[in-house]
């Protein structure tokens, strides 16, 4: 019994495409927390020991190999700081936040070159600009999205990638260009719709379409090196976010789950990369927000002089 479920566990790490989405999204539901399934290698590992079980034992080993290939490198340590990396942090700071200028100071202390923030509130927005204004004086407010930057910042506007089935006034993403001592970037700050776990599976069809639409402008870019920033509803593993994962680098290392707050169960605040890499990202202490702010080191090709 223990051997079948080690070599169950195994299948659905390394086959977790093969799940069907069609059937309450299964797949993506799946895939959301795919990483906790080493829970259940290390429950395997320990039973095979109690038990003294060969069998498991061996069996449990195909888990194991599945989950390091697909996180192990997560763990591993980063590279060192290079000089054409940038420091970017993206937070969803919650309508609901009660101390945005705690909050504003918290982001201002990882001495970021650029800030996205989604959930902006006109009653919070004077907080941001004064505490973030000094060291990034370069901002752009769309919606409830804002991006702050080191850099300066030009052809700002908004992104259309409202899903058809939302009716109303919704403005959740912007596109801007920073211009960098490595050269031009296109950044896009994006806030995904939510995502609900019902009884009948994931509800994530909203997001999936605003996600394919957010891939189509990234894929429309004309700025060769862009870095997306923002709470996408998602995990990289979430075939949901396949219009983005397919066209952009991902974080390298570091697991850096951010949602809940209180306790994180998944990354679905990120940062990706065209013509970059995304060599670290982590998590920074909680603010007043139910998500955890992340901050990653954008390494771009250094230009010859």
């Amino acid at each position: 019994m223990l051997a079948a479920l080690a070599v169950a566990t195994a299948g659905l790490l390394a086959f977790h495409r093969a799940v069907p989405n069609f059937i309450g999204r299964l797949g993506s539901l799946l895939e959301t927390f795919l990483p906790w399934l080493g829970l259940v290698v290390v429950a395997l590992l320990g039973l095979a020991l109690i038990r003294r079980s060969p069998t498991v034992l061996v069996a449990s080993l195909l888990p194991v190999m599945a989950w390091a290939f697909l996180f192990g490198g997560l763990l591993l340590p980063a590279a060192k700081p290079g000089p054409g990396d940038l420091v970017v942090v993206q937070h969803n700071v919650s309508d609901e936040n009660t101390d945005p200028a705690g909050t504003a100071r918290a982001l201002a202390a990882a001495t970021p070159d650029l800030v996205a923030l989604e959930e902006l509130t006109h009653s919070a927005l004077p907080d941001y600009e004064r505490i973030l204004g000094p060291d990034l004086p370069y901002h752009a407010v769309i919606g409830t999205v804002g991006l702050w930057s080191k850099h300066p910042l030009s052809g700002t506007r908004s992104l259309d990638i409202k899903p058809r089935e939302i009716k109303g006034p919704w403005s959740r993403g912007l596109r801007t260009v920073a211009r960098t001592p490595h050269g031009e970037i296109a950044v896009y700050v994006a806030h995904l719709p939510s995502v609900r776990i019902r009884p009948g599976g994931l509800a994530s069809a909203w997001r999936d379409a605003s996600a394919g639409l957010l891939g189509a402008a990234v894929s429309a870019e004309k700025v060769e090196a862009v870095i997306l920033l923002g709470d996408l509803n998602g995990t990289t593993d979430d075939r949901g976010l396949a219009p983005l994962t397919s066209q952009l680098n991902v974080a390298e290392r570091g697991m850096a789950f951010s949602f809940p707050a209180a306790f994180p169960l998944a990354r679905i605040d990120q940062v990706m990369a065209r013509s970059a890499t995304v060599p670290r990202l982590r998590t920074l202490p909680a603010t007043g927000s139910d998500h955890l702010p992340v901050v990653a080191r954008v390494r771009l090709p250094v230009r010859p002089r």
